[in-house]
This record gives C-alpha cells, sequence and structure tokens, in this order.
C-alpha cells in the first residue's frame, strides 16, 4: 500500500522558512514523480512543485520560483520542500502526492496518491 505522510508545517512570520517533508512507503514504481500542492481557505488546490525519480529534475510554479527548493533523499525515501521568504499568501495546506507514470506536471489529475497534508500559516 502506497503511503504519504506529510510533516514540517506551522506558524512562521512573513519573511520566515520552513521546511516540509514527504516521506514515502509502499513504493513498486521505478519511475515516478513526487509533487507539492497548496489549497488556501476557499481557493482551488494548485501544484507548487514537483521532482522526477527518474533524473531529478524538478518544477515549479511561478508563484514560488527562486523561494521554494524541491529535493529528494532516495535513501530515506522523502522528498522536501524547502520554502524561504515565505509571504502571508503562501498559508495554505500542502499536500504531497506521487505520480507513478512521471509525467513532470503540476496538474491534480496527473497524481495517483496523495498524503493527509500539513497545515502552513503565515502570519503579516
Amino acid at each position: 500500500e502506497v503511503q504519504l505522510v506529510e510533516s514540517g508545517g506551522g506558524l512562521v512570520q512573513a519573511g520566515g522558512s520552513l521546511r516540509l517533508s514527504c516521506a514515502a512507503s509502499g513504493f513498486t514504481f521505478d519511475d515516478y514523480a513526487i509533487g507539492w500542492f497548496r489549497q488556501a481557505p476557499g481557493k482551488e488546490r494548485e501544484g507548487v512543485s514537483c521532482i522526477s525519480s527518474s533524473d531529478g529534475s524538478t518544477y515549479y510554479a511561478d508563484s514560488v520560483k527562486g523561494r521554494f527548493t524541491i529535493s529528494s533523499d532516495n535513501a530515506k525515501n522523502t522528498v522536501y520542500l524547502q520554502m524561504n521568504s515565505l509571504k502571508p499568501e503562501d498559508t495554505a495546506v500542502y499536500y504531497c502526492a506521487a505520480d507513478t507514470t512521471n509525467r513532470r506536471g503540476l496538474d491534480e489529475w496527473e497524481y495517483d496518491y496523495w498524503g493527509q497534508g500539513t497545515q502552513v500559516t503565515v502570519s503579516s
């Protein structure tokens, strides 16, 4: 059974940093992508970033480029999202998800498995 567990969310002041973790288990796929998504109150869920297992290529939404960095530790089966220079508009529930066909996209329909989410709140 595939499981994705996020951690690292919390409350931070604007300009601060947080690092989210996504621990994956039950994976038997050779080629996949892990993505981070977020959903703010009253808004649709949006793709933030993803990383490919095959070559480590990374992709970012324009709204987070230059501030967020996605990385992976294959030995720990964990993907990280380092978030710097946080803004109040980054406040959302952050989810990690797995795309078992490695489409390297940021559309939620491309992802097959989802974690339960972790809350990130940025105060002004």
